[in-house]
């Protein structure tokens, strides 16, 4: 059984007041309509789109955060079309193989979460080569959501609990009410939750994504389209972080009192 990195359930506010998240979430969306608005073909968009998550790894390196994690790739996603799907897929591949150095040398580990076993044997490959490349860095670490679902991971986490429950003999009363375990059989069980979930382009929704993880995340969405993002508008929405006041479940006063 994994241990968790992430012990408590409910984060305990910082008495310091706020600081820059340690983990952000993204759902980059908006690379289609950012080529149709150029008359271009949607996989254009979605070459445009990989520029910037490079370009926003290295934003998140200056700024310290420690974790990032990005919506790659969807288990709804399947359902677009073939050649778009087929598209996405080489050019997650070859992204992979071209980024790997250059994120290794920066001291990014690389981690991908979702159900692996819809992709080629051959990008199957690539993924576990990554990481294993970069499990030693410490800089940051970039993780990949891809064929990843909300609904899957809380499915699967509870699937692998219930069969370790049933091998150790321990009953439904025994674990009721204690899900701190169940977070150890999450994809993101050696990570703690993101602080800040970032959504581009406009549409106000969650899109079953780190569904149990984002429980207490802030959430800011953005109308930008995931092509136009950019450093300067992650720092926007780093900064409209720094001025809500995280009350995980106590009140202002508690918060205010505790802050001094």
């Amino acid at each position: 059984m994994p241990s968790s990195a992430n012990p408590s359930i409910v984060p305990i506010p910082d008495s310091k007041g706020p600081s820059i998240p340690r983990h952000i979430a993204i759902v980059m969306d908006g690379n289609g309509r950012w080529a149709r608005a150029r008359l271009l073909p949607r996989t254009e968009g979605h070459r445009r789109g990989v520029k910037t998550v490079r370009s926003i790894i290295a934003a998140c390196l200056d700024r310290g955060i420690r974790i990032l994690t990005v919506f790659a790739f969807s288990s709804e996603n399947w359902r677009r079309p073939r050649d778009e799907v087929s598209t996405l897929m080489e050019l997650f591949l070859s992204s992979l193989r071209r980024e790997r150095e250059q994120l290794h040398h920066k001291g990014v580990r690389i981690r991908f979460i979702g159900d692996r076993n819809a992709f080629s044997e051959r990008l199957q490959a690539e993924m576990v080569s990554a990481e294993q490349y970069t499990q030693d860095n410490r800089e940051m670490t970039l993780v990949i959501a891809a064929n990843y679902g909300g609904r899957w991971d809380i499915e699967q986490a509870a699937r692998r609990y219930a069969a370790a429950c049933v091998s150790t003999g321990r009953t439904v009363d025994e674990i009721a009410g204690d899900p701190a375990p169940l977070e150890a059989y999450m994809a993101t069980y050696d990570l703690c939750e993101p602080d800040l979930f970032i959504r581009t382009g406009g549409e106000r929704r969650l899109s079953n994504f780190l569904l149990w993880q984002l429980a207490y995340t802030e959430l800011y969405f953005t109308d930008t389209l995931w092509p136009d993002f950019d450093a300067a508008a992650l720092d926007v929405a780093i900064d409209d972080f720094l001025k809500r006041q995280r009350r995980f479940g106590q009140t202002s006063e508690q918060i205010g009192d505790a802050n001094g």
